[in-house]
C-alpha cells in the first residue's frame, strides 16, 4: 500500500462541518467517523479528519491550541479540479455547505484557473484548474 495524506482539523461545530465537507462532494467513512471525529474520503489515499477541538486538543503537546477562526493561517489546503467549471461548481458547494469564498477565482497566469473557500472553522481550501497546454510548458 502506498502512502497515505490525512489532513487533521479542529472543528467548533461537528455537525456544521459534516454539512461543509458533504457539500464539497466527499465521501464519509463512517469506518473512521464517531461522535468526536468525522473521516471524509477525498480520494483513495486522501483523507479530511474533522475532529471536535476538545478532542484534537488531544493530540497537541508544549500547551499548543487548535487554530480556528480568521487571523493566522498555518496551512492552506489545496486540491485539484478537472476542469476549470469544477473550480467554480466546488465554490458553489461550499458556499451551499455553510462556507464562504476566501479568495474568489481568478486566473493568475494563462492557463491557470483558481479559488479559495473557508469551512465554517475558517479552514482554507484552494481549488486550482490548469490547463494541459500549461501543465506541459509552465514557464511560457
Amino acid at each position: 500500500m502506498g502512502q497515505m495524506i490525512f489532513v487533521n482539523l479542529p472543528t467548533a461545530d461537528l455537525a456544521r462541518a459534516d454539512k461543509f465537507y458533504e457539500a464539497l462532494g466527499f465521501t464519509k467513512n463512517p469506518t473512521f467517523s464517531d461522535e468526536n471525529a468525522t473521516s471524509w474520503i477525498i480520494d483513495e489515499s486522501i483523507f479530511v479528519m474533522v475532529l471536535r477541538q476538545e478532542f484534537f486538543s488531544s493530540f497537541l503537546v508544549n500547551g499548543d491550541q487548535p487554530a480556528l477562526g480568521n487571523g493566522v493561517r498555518e496551512t492552506l489546503n489545496a486540491i485539484s479540479a478537472e476542469t476549470r467549471e469544477g473550480v467554480d461548481d466546488f465554490v458553489a458547494r461550499a458556499e451551499a455547505g455553510g462556507g464562504n469564498v476566501y479568495r474568489p477565482a481568478d486566473e493568475p497566469f494563462p492557463g491557470m484557473y483558481q479559488a479559495a473557500v473557508q469551512d465554517p472553522d475558517g479552514h482554507v481550501w484552494e481549488i486550482a484548474w490548469m490547463s494541459p497546454e500549461a501543465m506541459e510548458n509552465p514557464a511560457g
